[in-house]
């Protein structure tokens, strides 16, 4: 098994490219997803997390918005937060790749993989990445999002420019989708190549290719 982690700073199309990997018949562990359904409605943190914030948690699973003003700005919250949850996604995420095991190619689909030491653990890695003004438009055209909270966001994420120095492909979603789609495709082909025919080669005609620092 080929194990890809899939990343990208926010707005640069990673759930995008995630779909496209599915799509070609990919198996993708969505860490974010795996956090929705620990904080969902019957949840298995709801009881820790109310314990530790309480009135942040009801019948609807976490409330996001009051868990964020619990934590944000508060680097030992955050922390202790971080700490019940990701325990509990790398678990998850073992039991996938036990289903899969038999798959030649399988991605994790992970937002902080430079950040939390998941690059260690994967075979290869692939940004997806756009051009600055992209990425800022994209972003605060969502619901609620301003200017001050992308600055906070992007100030825990790892720069985007030492992600794409630090990967081994670069997933360019600036020219549109047919061209994304393109490149996850031919990305999909190369590691998808029986053992033995698998080289660095294989993976620099499939994107941008970029060393790992």
């Amino acid at each position: 098994m080929i194990l890809l982690g899939l990343t990208g700073s926010i707005g640069m199309g990673k759930s995008t490219a995630a779909a496209m990997f599915r799509k070609a018949g990919v198996p993708v562990f969505d860490a974010d997803a795996e956090v929705h359904r620990l904080q969902g409605p019957g949840g298995r943190l709801l009881a820790a997390i109310e314990a530790l914030h309480p009135g942040t948690t009801g019948p609807s699973g976490v409330d996001r918005v009051a868990l964020g003003k619990a934590v944000f700005g508060d680097p030992a919250a955050l922390a202790r937060l971080e700490r019940l949850i990701h325990p509990q996604v790398g678990a998850g995420q073992r039991a996938f790749l036990r289903r899969h095991r038999s798959r030649r190619l399988v991605v994790v689909d992970v937002p902080l993989l430079f950040e939390k030491g998941g690059w260690r653990r994967v075979d290869a890695i692939a940004v997806v990445s756009a051009p600055a003004w992209m990425q800022r438009r994209r972003v605060l055209a969502r619901p609620g999002m301003t200017q001050a909270r992308l600055a906070r966001i992007l100030r825990l994420q790892t720069p985007d420019a030492e992600k794409r120095c630090r990967a081994d492909v670069v997933i360019d979603t600036g020219g549109g989708l047919a061209r994304t789609r393109d490149q996850v495709r031919r990305l999909v082909a190369c590691l998808s190549r029986p053992p033995g025919r698998y080289d660095a080669t294989c993976v620099k005609s499939s994107s941008t290719p970029k060393r790992r620092a």
